[in-house]
């Protein structure tokens, strides 16, 4: 297990910063640019679990046991993120044997919770809005953030080698995030705000 005994080091302060193998780079490269993006995504993710905590220290019974169920998922994926980004800080030649990655099951379990949860929605004619409860909002927030990860990812593929499973994942999760900010915004009462292509504005 790391110790991290300083915060400041002041290494830095020229516009790099350091992967796990040493090599220093600039911050603003792209791949800086894609693990710092799963670092944010985990941050908000975070912060629909606050939310869920305050569903299971104050919410109605009925709903206690969704949040209750979902956390878990979202604590799990804030593991696999922290392995995602240790894998983008890492160059393939410094990977080490037993190294934490993301693997084809991780992508899998998501399916598996996403199937889940479907089956207590229903189905879906139209687009929605992102909002609802504090955790569904903060859900569809992680899942735009998701798709932004991605699209860098995607991206640093073009000229590095980033594992397949790890662009699997990635487009996984996203599915997973607007499926759990629906079906939590659900458990808790929370009407779906609908797009209205012919939306006019308030007298």
């Amino acid at each position: 297990m790391p110790k991290l005994t300083r915060i400041y080091t002041r290494t830095g302060d020229d516009g790099t910063t350091g992967l796990v193998g040493g090599q220093r780079i600039k911050k603003n490269a792209l791949r800086i640019e894609a693990f710092g993006t799963v670092d944010e995504l985990s941050s908000i993710i975070g912060l629909a679990r606050t939310a869920l905590s305050q569903v299971r220290s104050h919410g109605d019974a009925a709903v206690i046991p969704r949040a209750t169920e979902l956390d878990p998922w979202l604590a799990w994926t804030q593991d696999v993120l922290f392995n995602l980004g240790s894998d983008l800080a890492t160059l393939p030649k410094d990977r080490w044997e037993g190294m934490p990655l993301v693997s084809a099951a991780d992508a899998t379990a998501l399916e598996r919770s996403i199937d889940r949860c479907q089956i207590d929605l229903e189905p879906l004619d139209n687009f929605i809005h992102p909002g609802g409860s504090f955790a569904g909002a903060f859900l569809h927030q992680a899942r735009t953030v998701a798709r932004r990860a991605e699209r860098l990812i995607f991206t640093l593929a073009e000229s590095e080698p980033i594992s397949p499973e790890v662009l699997r994942y990635v487009n996984r999760l996203s599915d997973a995030l607007f499926v759990w900010s629906r079906w939590i915004n659900a458990g808790l009462g929370q009407t779906e705000h609908l797009w209205k292509a012919d939306t006019k504005p308030p007298q």
